[in-house]
């Protein structure tokens, strides 16, 4: 049986996958507790997603900010 996978890289295809799951779900293709677990991953990929961004932002704020001082 060939491995499943969820990509999770970005905040766009955690949606598609929280979504994916919503539907097999839904059509009782995976069970409640399976799909909660992968639900509380994709939670916390997100979390971490959007921490990362905040980073990179104020990265480029405080770069932004130390260039144009001089």
């Amino acid at each position: 049986m060939p491995r499943k996978r969820l990509k999770m890289s970005t905040s766009r295809e955690v949606r598609q996958a929280v979504n994916r799951i919503a539907n097999m779900l839904l059509n009782k293709e995976i069970d409640p507790k399976t799909a909660n677990a992968i639900l509380y991953a994709a939670n916390v990929t997100l979390g971490a997603i959007r921490v990362d961004e905040i980073e990179q932002r104020i990265d480029e704020l405080e770069s932004t900010l130390s260039g144009g001082g001089q």
